[in-house]
């Protein structure tokens, strides 16, 4: 069976740093996450352009050569686009909004051949202004960066846009915001294809955190008056060695030498999200784990892991992939002899 295709697409402007975030998940065959696979094939990765053969220069300069054009588009098993380039002089600077400068038409056509044929399109910060520009965004949900959202706003209308989010999974299209969060929005979409041992195995080569939710804000609005010290990851990385364990807010806030309102209002501004759904989210990761790499029942997976119930693990599996424990097991499980 061929390696599924990706197509990266490079502009002339692009941000070389997104397209080094796609190179990184799909054109480096990392050793031991295929020996964890039981498998040789990984991905064929290309770069593709408007033309094959041109040299475009990018962001701060860098100039590449993309070797393929609007055809390997057409034809990917996975399109990524990264940031669309803007023009100097398309950027308002009263108002801070940025217009990205429209897709050559080549490349929004391959986009939608590509679509078409049922491939998957992923877009990093501005890059979800090119599936909008195609139509492919029409009451769906998207998200981009949060200095262009009111250009795609204006500009879109038709799409649901979602605000302040790192990004948005709608099935075969899925969109991030600003640069990094492109990393987050990979390890999400791997974590799905090749569970989330795998997963772990790329976020720590890396060295990024494993999993941020797709529904964290883009950034903290309010600064905190109070910065948290080194003793704040410490009391995460004790969570994590203490998932199966109670753990309500008021144990964590007496660790961290805190209030509990105080050390919620801390916790949110650190992570994005709630200590209550940072735990939740933990412990599904711990389950996923041990469905992949133990042959523990359900039941223990879910004491194991902190969720208590193989009730409430059904149902957070259910939420978080769409399938049951048992169903989970038998796609991601790996032989010991793989692992």
């Amino acid at each position: 069976m061929p390696e599924p295709l990706v197509a990266a697409v490079a502009l002339t402007g692009a941000n070389p740093f997104e397209l080094s975030i796609a190179s990184e998940f799909f054109g480096i065959r990392r050793g031991e996450v295929l020996r964890h696979l039981g498998t040789d094939d990984w991905y064929d990765y290309r770069i593709a352009g408007a033309q094959a053969g041109q040299a475009i220069e990018t962001l701060g300069g860098a100039k590449i050569v993309v070797e393929h054009g609007p055809e390997t588009i057409a034809s990917a098993d996975v399109v990524v686009v990264p940031m669309c380039p803007k023009g100097a002089e398309r950027e308002t600077r009263a108002s801070g909004m940025i217009d990205p400068e429209p897709v050559p038409p080549a490349i929004i056509d391959a986009i939608r051949t590509a679509s078409d044929r049922g491939a998957t399109l992923m877009s990093y910060c501005s890059g979800s202004f090119a599936f909008a520009q195609a139509g492919l965004l029409d009451r769906r949900p998207a998200t981009t960066h949060w200095r262009y959202a009111e250009t795609f706003r204006r500009q879109f209308p038709a799409v649901q846009f979602v605000e302040d989010v790192l990004y948005v999974d709608d099935g075969d299209i899925l969109t991030s915001a600003g640069s990094a969060s492109g990393i987050d929005l990979t390890l999400h979409w791997m974590r799905k294809q090749h569970g989330a041992e795998a997963a772990d195995m790329i976020a720590r080569r890396l060295v990024v955190p494993p999993h941020r939710e797709g529904g964290q804000a883009q950034y903290v609005r309010v600064p905190e008056p109070e910065v948290m010290d080194t003793s704040f990851a410490e009391l995460l990385e004790w969570a994590l060695e203490h998932l199966d364990q109670d753990l309500p807010v008021e144990v964590l806030a007496g660790r961290a030498a805190m209030s509990p309102r105080s050390f919620a209002r801390h916790f949110k501004a650190a992570t994005g999200t709630t200590p209550h759904q940072w735990l939740t989210d933990r412990r599904v990761d711990q389950a996923r784990r041990l469905l992949e790499t133990t042959d523990l029942p359900i039941d223990r997976v879910a004491s194991a892991s902190g969720l208590g119930s193989s009730a409430n693990l059904r149902t957070r599996l259910r939420e978080c992939v769409g399938v049951t424990p048992t169903a989970y097991r038998r796609r991601f499980a790996r032989s010991q002899s793989a692992a």
